[in-house]
C-alpha cells in the first residue's frame, strides 16, 4: 500500500511540473520591404517602362489603377500603377517571381528584363 502511495505522490508531483507552453513572443514591428535597386521602375510612368522594358506582356486596368506584366526567361514582374492626385499613374509597388512561380528578388528580376532587352 505505501509504495502505491508513493507512485501517486510521484505522478501528482511529475504532473505539476508540466505547465501551459510558453507563447512565443510575436515581432512587434512589421518586416521592412527594401526598395533598394527599384530606382528605374518606381514612381515612374508606363511610358517609361515600356522604353526601360519594351511592350509588356499584360495590361490590365481597373479602377484608376493598371497592372502591367513584363516578361523574360529569368522572371515575370508585375508592375501596379496608380494615380498620385491629378497626376498621371505611377508605379506604387512592384512584384516578381521566376517563370514557375517561385520568389526571385525583385531588384535582381528587374535588372535581368533591361539586360535581356539590350541584347
Amino acid at each position: 500500500m505505501r509504495i502505491g502511495i508513493i507512485i501517486a505522490g510521484s505522478a501528482l508531483l511529475l504532473a505539476g511540473c508540466v505547465g501551459p507552453p510558453a507563447a512565443r513572443e510575436l515581432p512587434t514591428t512589421p518586416p521592412v520591404i527594401s526598395t533598394a535597386g527599384l530606382e528605374r521602375v518606381l514612381g515612374h510612368n508606363a511610358r517609361s517602362l515600356v522604353a526601360l522594358f519594351g511592350e509588356p506582356e499584360l495590361d490590365v486596368r481597373e479602377g484608376d489603377g493598371r497592372k502591367l506584366q513584363f516578361a523574360g526567361p529569368i522572371c515575370v514582374l508585375d508592375t501596379y500603377l496608380y494615380p498620385k492626385g491629378r497626376h498621371e499613374p505611377v508605379v506604387t509597388y512592384v512584384d516578381a517571381r521566376q517563370p514557375d512561380g517561385r520568389d526571385i528578388d525583385r531588384a535582381s528580376c528587374v535588372a535581368a528584363l533591361i539586360a535581356n532587352r539590350k541584347r
